[in-house]
């Protein structure tokens, strides 16, 4: 079982960056594929970023050369560097770990507020 606990969420202005940090624990850190979803008020979840255990990465076309995700699997944390924010960035972030996978993991989620 992996239990994740997400940080570095909070109010930016417009054009402002974040840096969300993902810590899990769990014993299977290394091999599981890891992703951001976010949602924001009255809207469906959406997969944001995805990057799986050997690193490759995958981005949905609204944040692609904004945001960045990546692995420290000595430290079991992924993180997602979030830059040039925009309003629509407003949401609440999830980790999820083997998002890919019937059994998946989902942390507490920590509210991203862009303000215009």
């Amino acid at each position: 079982q992996v239990q994740l606990v997400e940080s570095g969420g909070g109010l930016v202005q417009a054009g402002g960056s974040l840096r969300l940090s993902c810590a899990a624990s769990g014993s299977n850190f290394r091999i599981n594929d890891m992703a951001w979803y976010r949602q924001a008020p009255g809207k469906q979840r959406e997969l944001v970023a995805t990057i799986t255990s050997g690193g490759s990465t995958n981005y949905v076309d609204s944040v692609k050369g904004r945001f960045t995700i990546s692995r420290d699997n000595a430290k079991k944390t992924v993180y997602l560097q979030m830059n040039s924010l925009k309003p629509e960035d407003t949401a609440v972030y999830y980790c999820v770990a083997a998002y890919n996978y019937p059994i998946n993991y989902w942390g507490q989620g920590t509210q991203v507020t862009v303000s215009s």
